[in-house]
């Protein structure tokens, strides 16, 4: 064991999941945020025995460990053959003894405890008379004396050599501190990297030191300094705050990424004690590994601002290759102007629990996140956006994942579709802006016999276009239809229940109309259809030659004209929001959501845009 080196253990544990390697052997079932089943080592009947992130335990016979112990354990393998056959399974070359190795790992433990004594030193000087600036700006931005102690926050000093001065008396040399990215050759000899700075320490997932991070007092740039790569440091696969944040996160506490340092401790502080952050770049596949370790649906909480938001499209475009039915992400997008730390300040923890509650998953959001700024005012935008959301969804490796998150996006590529027709002195029709057009006053419609011709005219559309059935079904649940109309609505919901083929509706032309009506239980119901489609005339988008999304389009404009429709569908909205707020985790809650959200959308607009 002594010949491996922590770096290497902690890769190879990282990259074998535990509850798998478990779950081989025993049966395991989920018990809030962990796994539980009966004891390997001990006979028992009502499971004692625990599956964690990182280890298990059991409480009837206290046999405890990591991956590499249970393999041992449950095997008789010794600590070598479980390790060789671990990481066999991992991809990872088990590192051979060599005195290179062993240099490397004593390099390690030599930076360690450099930074170790550093972070001694910058703490000193914080409460020192000298770091009184530093600690009344810590205290001005709300941080509590303990906060400050338990995150080890520190002050850099003015710089000129005087943490090699201070560090000399234990022994530690310039050269040691170049090693550990605390200082820097220059063209009189060593100089500080950091000076003037408040000082944040590093730790990697074990708590041990790694590297710095610096806040310079003032106005000056940069603004946030951290340290250079070293044996010990690595932006691309160190999180600030993950020492503290896995502990929560297997409390039952949500993992939450943030930008920056400030943010992690504001939260921590707050009550919120599984924030994260990159170190100044942003977050790459290893990060994500490691998040998605800790949690399966981690809230990513970037600020609002521009550069928050291209934040927030790099991670998703990097997350979508490693999607999976049980890995996903969510979003919290804070007011404008806010970040996590500022918020909490200006309106206290409970503000950022109500945004937290509210956060919403990738599949929420994703067609917002790629239509920004898409220019769909011409079919070549359209085909573009189109192309884009095809795209997207194809870098999901599974391959039903990927189908239904294309299904979703097409939906809602479909259904903000710019309305055929448009107003008139739209450019669409070639008219100036301003060109006064004369308009023939129309005789008054009575509402009640509007709405059954706009019902007869949405059954229409749906015996032409049984593909879309899935799409509209909530809505026309909730349509006051004639009696003939009406039944055959109940037969359109069995036809759906016995037709997992309509699943793939986007894909499936074969649904044509006389292969829907053979679905018809009753005679009477093929009359009443073949009397509904003898309308005269039918609108060009009910007709069966119209496309479907010509069709689609339609179908939403007479459902938005229906005023008591459209009102039962934003209550049905109201009342699934309550549960979907409930139970944010539930895949069909939160789809149900998300497709009575986008109904209300069309319908809605086609109550702004009406002929």
């Amino acid at each position: 064991m002594a010949s491996l080196s922590p770096a290497f253990l902690d890769e190879l544990r990282a990259r074998t999941p535990i509850a798998a390697v478990i779950g081989r052997s025993v049966r395991l079932t989920r018990s809030g945020r962990e796994s539980k089943g009966c004891c390997p080592f001990h006979g028992e009947k009502t499971p004692s025995f625990y599956v964690y992130d990182d280890h298990f335990h059991c409480f009837g016979c206290g046999e405890h460990g990591d991956v590499i112990t249970f393999v041992m354990k449950s095997t008789g393998a010794g600590f070598m053959e479980a390790v060789e056959t671990l990481a066999a399974e991992a991809g990872l070359e088990v590192p051979k003894s060599s005195p290179q190795a062993a240099e490397a790992e004593q390099k390690r433990a030599g930076i360690a405890e450099v930074l170790e004594a550093a972070a001694v030193q910058y703490q000193k000087w914080l409460f020192a008379p000298e770091g009184k600036p530093a600690l009344d700006y810590l205290r001005g931005r709300g941080l509590s004396d303990a906060t400050i102690k338990k995150f080890g926050l520190g002050w850099s000093g003015e710089g000129r050599s005087q943490l090699a001065n201070a560090l000399s008396r234990q022994g530690i040399t310039p050269e040691q501190l170049i090693e550990a990215g605390l200082m820097k050759s220059g063209d009189r000899g060593p100089v500080d990297m950091f000076f003037s700075r408040v000082m944040f320490p590093i730790a990697d997932r074990r708590g041990t030191k790694i590297s710095f991070g610096g806040r310079i007092l003032g106005d000056g740039q940069p603004k946030y300094v951290n340290g250079p790569e070293t044996p010990a440091f690595s932006k691309r696969r160190s999180l600030y705050g993950l020492n503290f944040a896995r502990e929560a996160v297997r409390k039952g506490e949500p993992l939450i990424i943030v930008e920056g340092y400030m943010d992690v401790i504001a939260l921590a502080q707050a009550g919120f004690g599984g924030a994260i952050a990159p170190l100044g770049t942003a977050l790459t596949e290893e990060h994500l590994e490691d998040i998605w370790r800790l949690s399966p649906a981690p809230v990513i909480c970037f600020d609002a601002d521009n550069a928050g938001r291209r934040a927030a499209m790099r991670t998703v475009e990097l997350a979508l290759s490693s999607l999976a039915p049980d890995r996903t992400l969510k979003f919290l997008r804070l007011p404008e102007k806010e970040d996590p730390d500022s918020l909490i300040r200006s309106q206290g923890p409970a503000a950022f629990k109500t945004q937290l509650a509210a956060a919403l998953p990738l599949s929420a959001i994703l067609f917002d996140m790629l239509a920004e700024g898409a220019l769909t005012d011409t079919p070549e935008g359209r085909a573009a956006l189109r192309a884009r959301l095809i795209e997207i969804s194809g870098k999901i490796p599974d391959n039903a994942l990927a189908g239904e998150y294309r299904a979703m996006l097409l939906d809602r590529f479909f259904a903000e579709r710019p309305r055929t027709g448009g107003k008139m002195g739209s450019k669409k029709f070639g008219f100036p802006a301003k060109t006064p057009v004369l308009r023939v006053p129309r005789p008054a419609i009575d509402p009640a016999t509007a709405d059954i011709e706009r019902g007869k005219i949405l059954t229409a559309i749906l015996l032409n276009h049984p593909q879309l059935l899935p799409d509209v079904e909530e809505a026309f649940a909730l349509v006051d239809l004639p009696p003939d109309c009406a039944k055959l609505r109940e037969a359109f919901s069995a036809y759906i229940a016995s037709s997992p083929d309509l699943k793939l509706h986007h894909s499936n032309e074969s649904l044509d109309l006389q292969g829907h009506l053979t679905h018809l239980p009753q005679n009477a119901l093929r009359v009443a259809a073949a009397r509904i489609l003898a309308m005269s005339p039918l609108p060009a988008g009910a007709a069966p030659g119209a496309t479907l999304a010509e069709a689609a389009d339609l179908w939403w404009e007479m459902f938005g004209l229906m005023r008591s429709s459209r009102l039962k569908l934003r209550d049905q909205r109201d009342e699934q929001r309550q549960r979907y707020m409930a139970a944010p985790d539930d895949p069909e809650t939160v789809q149900k959501f998300i497709k009575l959200n986008a109904a209300l959308s069309r319908a809605e607009r086609a109550e702004r845009d009406p002929d």
